[in-house]
């Protein structure tokens, strides 16, 4: 019974077409148009795919050529103007040196003149001092040899009007008046 079912079966499906297995026309249609397809993605779709592709890459190479030539750039001028920097640091060292240098010439030359100018002072005061000393000396002679001449005068009971003898008294008077307090 088995075998009459079995075989029932297998005569049916000898009538019916098998669903897992295509027909044979509709292979072929299937291979044409799966090769149309990829002609056309072919001629048209993969050329433009390959296009921008390759406009993509140039760019982005392009674009890290730029930006390695402007890092480039970027490093020289830094390094410029670092050197600059540095030179102009050397430059306001050497001027700040010069000033330096310069401030102590002039507080010495300054300090100089002061000294010179202090010397110069000291020594009018001192010669004015002098010239004032010998005139209080010649007033004073010439005041103490008036007085010491009238003094004597009156002790003398006689007059000392005569200029040279009245000049050799007061001399000898002041000359043992110094020599008394020496």
């Amino acid at each position: 019974m088995f075998t009459t079912f079995v075989l029932a079966a297998a005569e049916e499906t000898a009538e019916e077409p098998n669903p897992l297995i295509p027909h044979v026309p509709e292979i072929i249609l299937g291979f044409i148009v799966v090769a149309i397809l990829v002609f056309a993605f072919a001629k048209f779709v993969i050329p433009n795919f390959e296009k921008a592709y390759a406009e993509r890459t140039e760019a982005i190479e392009g674009g890290i050529a730029a930006a390695e030539s402007k890092q480039a750039e970027a490093d020289a001028k830094l390094a410029e103007l670092e050197q600059q920097l540095a030179d102009a640091r050397h430059e306001a060292a050497r001027i700040r040196e010069e000033a330096r240098a310069q401030g102590a010439e002039i507080v010495a030359e300054l300090r100089e003149q002061a000294q010179a100018e202090a010397s110069r002072i000291v020594e009018h005061g001192k010669t004015q001092i002098e010239a004032e000393r010998q005139q209080a000396i010649t007033s004073l002679r010439a005041e103490v040899g008036s007085l010491a001449t009238g003094l004597a005068g009156k002790i003398v009971g006689e007059s000392l009007e005569d200029e040279a003898r009245q000049s050799r008294i007061v001399e000898r008077f002041l000359a043992d008046l110094e020599g008394s307090e020496a």
